[in-house]
């Protein structure tokens, strides 16, 4: 394997590298373009929302338009997921899918604030929103594909900082951006920033050369007979563990997505502050998680993966409970920056998770179930959020809310025995 600036794969397979530990450098180079992907979902739900309300008045509206990325995800992602694990190139499985979709994106990024009609924002949003799901499970698929397993939580640590990195961009710097020279201003900045970051990765980051096989006919339609029974070729505990496990990140997502979407709006709402000071508001959340992403990998290898997103549901429900009785911008602050510790025990240890229980040949498509549940609840939620919303008539009851669905994703994943 190179040890120079350029990363490859060699012959050798992943799985033979057990006795290597794992390459922080090489998984941060990796980790770049879910840097990019990061950096333009965090600006897109903190300010499309605020964009929209230019046009429509009803949160519930507003809220079925922000799931239209998500109904993307949901369709197009796995799809994307499964096709790179069948993509065959002299640049690799997944990073056709990369150098082509998303600079397109980054195009497109930057026209959604400057468009004068609802009409015209929704051609671009809907185009966005389509290349997005072409390269999401790709990107993310790229780390499993060149780690060792036993360093998947600790390499997803290194992966999700640098997606905590981006929020931290968005909401921080992109705030003040927002508050001193427009919306616009902040997309355009998103733009740059991840043609930056993707070309980064094309330069640094080399998947091996693939070859067709002879039987690739055969195979492919092997493949997609897995993919249809996919549940019936598991073992019982294995298909209980997997059906329980994404259930539950199905829960935790609804109660991240809402507060996610809709926090921006409680802040202006409730606490009376600018877009840019709200949106910055959610960088103390971005500052923490950033923070222990690495230290939760650590954690889940000492005492499991399991037991670590049980303790970050637990704490990240109590956690969110007082955001609704208090309206003290420091005490806010604070909680958000706990809520940031516990939220990374969840989110780090949660793919590796599922990826562990497929195999090593279907790490796009398991990439791909993980998405179509957690985007699945980006869908549902925002609705339902929206609606409860205008029956309360205050943005206060998003923290009534995130917590139940919160506990009801534990008990999803008290049900999950771990394997050792």
């Amino acid at each position: 394997m190179s040890e120079n600036n350029i990363i490859t794969d060699n012959n050798q397979s992943v799985d033979q590298q057990n006795n290597e530990k794992l390459n922080y450098g090489k998984t941060f180079l990796i980790g770049t373009g879910f840097f990019a992907s990061s950096l333009l979902w965090s600006i897109y739900n903190s300010f499309m929302p605020l964009i929209l309300r230019d046009f429509i008045t009803s949160t519930a509206i507003i809220g079925l338009i922000m799931t239209i990325d998500n109904i993307f995800g949901v369709i197009f992602q796995p799809l994307f997921g499964a096709m790179s694990d069948r993509t065959y190139t002299r640049f690799g499985k997944r990073m056709p899918y990369i150098m082509i979709a998303a600079p397109l994106c980054a195009g497109l990024f930057f026209f959604i604030p400057r468009m004068p009609t609802l009409v015209t924002v929704m051609a671009v949003v809907i185009v966005f929103n389509f290349g997005m799901s072409v390269w999401r499970a790709p990107i993310v698929a790229l780390m499993p594909d060149l780690t060792p397993s036993q360093h998947w939580s600790k390499a997803n640590g290194v992966i999700n900082l640098m997606g905590g990195v981006a929020s931290i961009i968005a909401f921080l710097i992109g705030g003040k951006i927002a508050d001193s020279y427009g919306r616009s201003a902040t997309f355009s900045m998103g733009s740059i920033v991840m043609l930056i970051a993707v070309l980064v990765l094309f330069v640094f980051v080399k998947e091996p050369a693939y070859k067709k096989p002879a039987n690739l006919e055969s195979e492919t339609k092997k493949d997609k007979s897995l993919d249809l029974s996919i549940f019936r070729n598991l073992s019982k505990r294995d298909r209980h563990n997997l059906l329980y496990l994404l259930f539950a990140i199905f829960f935790w997502f609804c109660g991240y997505n809402a507060v996610e979407t809709f926090f921006t709006s409680f802040a202006v709402a409730q606490l009376g502050v600018s877009e840019g000071s709200a949106a910055m508001l959610l960088a103390f959340f971005s500052v923490s998680f950033v923070a222990f992403a690495i230290p939760s990998g650590f954690i889940a290898t000492k005492i499991g993966r399991r037991k670590a997103i049980i303790i970050g549901l637990i704490g990240l429900s109590t956690v969110f409970i007082p955001i609704l009785f208090v309206m003290n911008l420091t005490a806010i602050r604070i909680l958000l920056l706990i809520g940031g510790f516990f939220w990374a025990l969840i989110n780090i240890n949660s793919l590796p998770m599922v990826l562990e229980i497929g195999q090593k040949s279907e790490i796009g498509t398991y990439t791909g179930y993980y998405y179509f549940f957690s985007f699945s609840a980006s869908i549902f939620s925002p609705i339902l959020y929206g609606i409860i919303r205008d029956i309360s008539g205050t943005f206060g009851s998003l923290f009534v809310y995130a917590p139940i669905v919160f506990v009801i994703s534990l008990i999803c994943i008290l049900k999950i025995k771990e394997n050792k």
